[in-house]
């Protein structure tokens, strides 16, 4: 079996534009959930993703099982989760770190269904993870600005569809033909219906009629960048990247979209997480080192110990 391919001086380009936007993300979202309900912000989104390019951009040559099925695992599932959960108390800085257990998620279910063999050090990396997402789950409550119980499973849930989602798109990548920006395209045409009958439901058709009569431009900004940076170029450019390295390769890159997310939400939002809270996160992000550079420090001691064999 051949080695995997290094990722290029591009690829790392991709991954870091990819960090940076979603890292923003979340700030985004709980400024559009302020005049938005979760549902109807996810109509909006993912008509403003879709519709406008359907007469330009060719159908994608695959089985179309792959387009729906992720459509509604990345589109219904992760963003019906992500918002509902901002929208019950999950702070934009959290979310940025919970989230980011997708690469765990990932990696959990690539061994089984992708046979990606995974290196014991990606396991400890999952432990550590693990660890820090329990610590960040334990200081929760109900008072403003605090993360509360609800917003956190919901978001751990969002985590779960996005993981859903990568391999979804790794399948479609061995499939045939793919080109990833038709694929985003037209998946996300999917969820449209679900998310607008959702919207129905949960909010009636006069609230849903009140909203979209009362938009602003803070909530038109907020539709525009979820549509065409957060869905758009960062899916393209993260499809890109599980088309031509193995999954676990890619995902643990979006560990460090928490380096942004908690910045910005302390610089827009105010948001300062609790001393747990910071410690949950560290030790999440050191569990990205670990996943991320465990190969070159074992690859390393064996090196030296080839180098420099202990005398006898």
């Amino acid at each position: 079996m051949s080695a995997p391919a290094a990722l290029s001086r591009g690829d790392l380009l991709r991954a870091f534009a990819v960090v940076v936007i979603w890292g923003l993300n979340f700030v985004v979202m709980k400024l559009g959930l302020q005049g938005l309900s979760p549902m109807l912000l996810g109509a909006l989104r993912f008509t403003a993703a879709s519709l406008p390019f359907l007469l330009f951009v060719p159908l994608p040559s695959l089985p179309w099982r792959f387009v729906v099925g992720y459509g509604l695992a990345q589109g219904l599932g992760q963003f019906g989760f992500l918002f509902l959960g901002l929208q019950l108390g999950m702070t934009a800085g959290m979310a940025s770190v919970v989230m980011q257990t997708q690469a765990f998620f990932t990696l959990l279910l690539a061994v089984p269904l992708l046979d990606e063999r995974a290196k014991p050090w990606q396991w400890w990396g999952l432990t550590l993870a693990f660890g820090g997402l329990m610590t960040i789950g334990l200081e929760h409550g109900e008072g403003p600005g605090q993360m509360t119980l609800a917003g956190f499973v919901l978001t751990l849930g969002a985590a779960f569809m996005w993981a859903v989602s990568n391999l979804v798109a790794r399948r479609a990548a061995q499939a045939g033909a793919y080109a990833p920006f038709p694929f985003i395209v037209w998946s996300s045409l999917v969820p449209i219906v679900p998310f607008c009958a959702l919207a129905v439901w949960s909010d009636g058709v006069v609230g849903v009629g009140a909203q979209l009569r009362a938009i602003n431009g803070s909530a038109l900004l907020a539709v525009g960048y979820l549509a065409f940076l957060a869905t758009l170029l960062a899916y393209t450019l993260w499809t890109q990247l599980l088309q031509r390295h193995a999954a676990g390769r890619v995902t643990p890159f979006s560990l460090l979209v928490p380096v942004v997310g908690l910045w910005a939400a302390y610089a827009f939002l105010g948001e300062t997480p609790r001393l747990l809270q910071w410690a949950g996160a560290a030790t999440v992000l050191c569990g990205l080192v670990v996943n991320q550079t465990g190969g070159w420090l074992v690859a390393r001691w064996r090196r030296n110990a080839e180098t420099h064999p202990t005398a006898p």
